[in-house]
């Protein structure tokens, strides 16, 4: 969950993933990242579209759109955690039937108080979806995971 500084999964059956980025540094740097990861900032400054604009909320569903070898692929997601604190901001979203993949993600910035840095953490579980055809396509969508992961650490900078 976002909250967590460390992450502890026993998920045995997904597949995870935890990378992070100094995005900022200092004050100005830290209100705006912990204001624009709240509002979908890390997704569509990566490529995604995603129809609010409004800050996350728990229970709130989206369907997030990206295109990808000239496709519109379509990802139903639902918000199960938000996190706002002095020193921590993020939120976590689990995925939907008709989503690409099964699992969660979670976007996190938080303040490292030793040396002013920023930082950007991003996780994620995944495994492969119950239905065709993105069960088949599991292999090309984990490679694809690594590119938008990239994306996301860059997206607040």
């Amino acid at each position: 969950m976002p909250e967590a500084p460390i992450w502890a999964s026993s998920e045995p059956a997904f597949r995870r993933s935890e990378i992070s980025a100094v995005v900022g540094h200092g004050g100005d740097a830290w209100h705006r990242a912990a204001h624009d990861v709240l509002r979908w900032r890390v997704k569509t400054r990566s490529g995604f579209l995603v129809d609010s604009h409004a800050p996350v909320r728990a229970g709130q569903r989206e369907r997030i759109r990206v295109r990808v070898l000239g496709m519109t692929i379509v990802e139903p997601v639902e918000v199960v955690a938000v996190v706002q604190k002095d020193d921590r901001v993020g939120f976590a979203y689990r995925t939907l039937p008709g989503h690409p993949v099964d699992g969660e993600e979670a976007f996190v910035v938080h303040r490292d108080t030793a040396d002013g840095d920023i930082v950007l953490t991003v996780r994620s579980l995944t495994r492969p979806a119950p239905q065709q055809p993105w069960r088949i396509l599991h292999p090309l969508l984990r490679i694809i995971q690594v590119v938008a992961r990239r994306r996301y650490l860059r997206a607040l900078r």
